[in-house]
């Protein structure tokens, strides 16, 4: 299926790249046809209209992510419709009728720029085909967030990794949902031929009961303790403030008890069990090259040398943290993130591996991505 994504570079629309890059890893690992033929929109090709309409051009879905919400208020009053009537007169053009759809949000019943304009776009597509999926959205958080840009778990989260003590409204109401599950939704309704509405259900709470959870969470990583997870929704919002620690924030260190008997030190405190297993790897090889979408993961050189590296799925910076048996330090792998381990010692390397939950061979949540570009 040619599916195309609009808006690619925002939050939910690289959270649905990172969705579909696995569904298409998990195919190719079970050696099976991958289901999808990505074809990546950002803002800037909507004023390229050759290439927009190669995009768009025997797209079987798309899903609209793309759209402006903070600009002047007649900006944004044209913006998200400009961009809507824009998709649909290249689908005219180029003769396709694709299943669309739509990042819409709850804004869409007010009475405001923003309101107006993500409502008429809505409508926009709506007339355009049958096929076409309204997706109600509400406030959304995720993974790589931008902080101080609309997005207030992303900014309280800066604030707090910066150890600042966030001013907030007292009255302040959130509906928070994962971009992930967004994403997940939008290609599932592609998969499933969902059309019409679809709503949430959101996680409802104030700005202080979110401030005081993300907060939470700092404490105890900072005292090397997991929190006990309680939900789903828990997970997702700490994966999402662990990566706002990278990469400056790793490796982390390990306080070490030393004594004439020798030396101890605390792996993996808290998580509420989850699994823990011990690998041997030898000179010149690597591990790894995945990355996953939910798990929470700790790594632990605890004999030889080694370097970890770390890339932002569908980015190109690598970051590479040395690590070593001798000085113990952690690595804990941010959800969305290809990773791997090369011994780069003479002597075997021992590795030390803690995730939350217990592995299951039939959902591994664990999809194959090269760290590195492979340059032969």
């Amino acid at each position: 299926m040619k599916i195309v994504v609009t808006g690619a570079q925002g939050l939910i629309g690289w959270h649905a790249l990172c969705h579909l890059r696995a569904l298409n890893a998990a195919a190719k690992y079970k050696k099976a046809p991958q289901p999808f033929d990505i074809r990546i929109v950002d803002h800037a090709l909507f004023s390229d209209k050759k290439q927009l309409a190669n995009a768009l051009s025997g797209a079987e879905a798309v899903l609209h992510f793309a759209g402006v919400n903070r600009a002047a208020d007649n900006e944004i009053e044209a913006a998200n419709v400009n961009i809507a009537q824009t998709l649909v007169d290249t689908c005219n053009q180029v003769n396709c009728k694709p299943h669309i759809v739509y990042a819409n949000s709850t804004h869409a019943s007010n009475d405001t720029p923003y309101g107006r304009s993500k409502r008429r776009a809505g409508e926009i597509l709506g007339d355009f085909t049958s096929h076409y999926t309204n997706l109600i959205l509400p406030h959304i958080f995720g993974e790589c967030a931008r902080p101080n840009y609309n997005n207030v778990t992303a900014t309280l989260i800066d604030q707090v990794v910066a150890d600042e003590t966030p001013t907030v409204n007292p009255q302040g109401q959130v509906s928070l949902l994962h971009a992930g599950k967004a994403a997940q939704a939008a290609i599932s309704a592609v998969t499933m031929k969902k059309y019409g509405t679809v709503e949430f259900t959101s996680n409802k709470m104030s700005v202080p009961q979110l401030l005081s959870q993300i907060q939470s969470f700092h404490e105890d990583y900072k005292a090397n303790r997991f929190p006990q997870f309680e939900s789903e929704f828990q997970v997702q919002l700490f994966n999402t403030y662990r990566t706002a620690l990278y990469p400056s924030r790793f490796p982390r260190a390990l306080n070490i008890h030393k004594d004439d008997r020798g030396y101890l030190f605390e792996a993996v405190k808290g998580g509420a069990g989850g699994q823990c297993f011990l690998s041997w790897t030898m000179p010149g090889i690597t591990r790894g090259n995945h990355f996953h979408l939910n798990k929470v993961e700790r790594f632990l050189v605890v004999s030889g040398e080694a370097v970890i590296r770390i890339r932002r799925v569908l980015h190109q910076e690598v970051w590479e943290f040395g690590v070593n048996g001798e000085n113990p330090s952690v690595v804990d792998m941010p959800t969305l993130h290809t990773h791997s381990i090369e011994n780069i010692g003479t002597a075997p390397l021992l590795t030390l591996f803690w995730t939350n939950e217990i592995f299951n061979p039939n959902e591994p949540d664990t999809y194959f991505d090269p760290v590195l570009e492979d340059k032969s």
